[in-house]
């Protein structure tokens, strides 16, 4: 149930057209610009293994973004996102080192191809649903990990492919503090796009697709048309995304997109809160920083220990994954809204008060 937040005094809606902005108040606009802000003079401040952070967030954010459309908000499911994402990474390479075409060209357009790849597959949305549909997406995972692993000609194979650095004029974004700021512009522009997508009348039809999918008939929504220009939209997020990654590494291998990177993008979107574009980078987040929380813990107890502790860091990237897994059943039981939830409830609390009640 999603919770109604007081707006502050003066804000009135009069009009349907102020109630529809792309924000719902002049705070929260002026919050999301400082926060960019923030975000672009951070490179003055932090070093390569934070900046190395911001930008995970900023690539995974864009896919697991594509699957909230998705998920969250159209009310499909798919278990083969990390393969789309995949798919953009090779796209990109595949048209930089054989096309020539340069990398910012490339990764927009290896968004469309895997619109493309992504539609393919979402066919049989337009006939099944809940665990038809999922184990229709898995296959489709499998489906392209076997063919990126067999494909050498545009995947490299089981050797992997380079991939280009990001250049601009002649300026090659190749290090950590020039690579945040086209993550961070193409975070924008998709953050952005989304949430106008959601205020426009194919956003409607999604969201009373995911509703109620019979009474969305009956008012005339075509279901075979949106439930696959879901599955293309959030395709072309993960391919975008996807094509990020890979520029950023350098290097694209068919280890990098299993089965487990799929459930790590539906973990951010559970704790991120479904249906919410914000919280969609909010659960990203989460799911970025926590292994990095769990290593410093672990530090931690080392040195409180009074030395090493070999079982703990011999095992530590099995505690990672222990935590990614036990953190989404945590809140599938505690939280089911996920973050963005909790944060309303906080913002709700502070503006009520003392009659939070």
């Amino acid at each position: 149930m999603s919770l109604s937040v007081p707006r502050p005094c003066g804000q009135f809606k009069t009009r349907y057209r102020d109630d529809m902005t792309l924000f719902a108040t002049p705070f929260t606009r002026n919050c999301c610009i400082l926060g960019v802000i923030l975000v672009a003079l951070s490179p003055l401040v932090l070093d390569s293994y934070y900046l190395n952070l911001l930008i995970q967030i900023g690539y995974y954010g864009i896919a697991a973004l594509g699957l909230n459309i998705l998920v969250g908000f159209t009310g499909q499911i798919s278990l083969g996102h990390a393969a789309f994402f995949g798919f953009g990474a090779f796209a990109t390479t595949y048209l930089t080192n054989n096309y020539g075409i340069p990398v910012w060209l490339a990764i927009p357009l290896a968004g469309i191809w895997t619109t493309a790849v992504g539609m393919i597959f979402g066919i049989p949305a337009a006939r099944i649903k809940g665990l038809y549909l999922a184990i229709a997406t898995l296959a489709s995972q499998f489906i392209l990990e076997d063919f990126f692993a067999r494909a050498s000609w545009f995947s490299g194979g089981s050797s992997g492919a380079l991939a280009n650095p990001f250049e601009l004029f002649g300026y090659a974004f190749d290090t950590d503090a020039s690579f945040l700021y086209v993550v961070l512009f193409y975070l924008v522009i998709m953050y952005v796009g989304a949430a106008n997508l959601m205020r426009s009348k194919d956003g409607r039809a999604l969201v009373a697709v995911r509703d109620h999918y019979l009474s969305a008939e009956i008012m005339g929504i075509n279901l075979t048309k949106y439930r696959i220009l879901s599955f293309g939209i959030s395709s072309f997020y993960a391919g975008v995304g996807g094509a990020l990654f890979g520029t950023y590494l350098g290097f694209v291998s068919v280890e990098s997109f299993e089965i487990l990177l799929s459930i790590q993008f539906l973990g951010m979107v559970i704790i991120g809160g479904l249906g919410s574009i914000a919280g969609t980078l909010m659960g990203t987040a989460f799911m970025v920083l926590l292994p990095e929380l769990m290593e410093a813990g672990v530090g931690l107890l080392g040195e409180l220990g009074g030395g090493d502790m070999p079982a703990l860091t011999s095992g530590l990237a099995f505690l990672k994954q222990m935590a990614i897994g036990l953190a989404i059943v945590l809140f599938l039981i505690f939280e089911p809204d996920g973050l963005i939830h909790r944060w309303r409830l906080i913002k709700a609390y502070w503006k009520l008060y003392p009659f939070s009640y």
